[in-house]
């Protein structure tokens, strides 16, 4: 059996099976990506320290620290493969955004294509899409990665390489005024920053940032 009788058939077969929501283990039955319990605990916050900014301003959104449900979360769409994750992170995120960051469009923040290659998918580039699809703008690939590196996540602060000049400007265009630059987690800033010099640097006007924890 094929045809959209079959998919519909095969999804609802999916919602059925026992499946463990990746936030607390709870079963998830029908229900996408997370239980609603585990849901309730994305909450969306701006902040205005960072190391991303020499000054204190609003331009950083987050779902809270990396621990508990946003860190089990964060490891299961990205170690794990958890796709419906994006979706979920991604409209929590959309809700917290400020109306007076006036975004023009979303931009992830970019794997190496030998590490994107190897891994699938880019977690930053399926939040960053399920980000605009809330927000009514376009995600727009307008970086890229110029050399490879070991994971950052994997790495102690203070082992973390120099990501200076490490991402350039891509030839996809991008709409005029400021851009929102996604990732999964926030740690030292150093990956943001080179992103952000990146594209301000190729005369962006102003770039804030969301990531799902910090």
């Amino acid at each position: 059996m094929t045809g959209p009788l079959w998919t519909g058939l095969s999804g609802l077969a999916r919602s059925l099976l026992p499946r463990p929501c990746p936030g607390c283990g709870a079963q998830l039955g029908a229900q996408a990506g997370l239980c609603r319990p585990c849901r309730a605990q994305l909450q969306a916050q701006v902040s205005a320290h960072s190391p991303l900014r020499p000054h204190p301003g609003p331009h950083l959104l987050t779902l809270g620290p990396y621990a508990g449900v946003r860190r089990r979360a964060v490891r299961a769409l990205k170690f794990a493969g958890a796709r419906e994750l994006a979706p979920v992170l991604g409209a929590a995120l959309a809700a917290g955004v400020p109306p007076g960051w006036g975004v023009a469009a979303v931009v992830p923040v970019p794997l190496h294509p030998a590490r994107q290659r190897g891994r699938g998918f880019n977690q930053a580039e399926l939040l960053g899409r399920a980000l605009a699809d809330q927000l009514g703008v376009p995600c727009v690939p307008a970086l890229r990665r110029t050399r490879a590196g070991p994971q950052q996540a994997r790495r102690r602060a203070a082992e973390r390489e120099d990501l200076q000049g490490a991402f350039e400007r891509s030839e996809v265009p991008l709409p005029p005024g400021p851009v929102l630059l996604v990732d999964d987690v926030l740690t030292t800033g150093k990956t943001a920053r080179a992103c952000q010099d990146a594209l301000q640097a190729a005369g962006v006007p102003a770039v804030y940032v969301a990531v799902v924890a910090r």
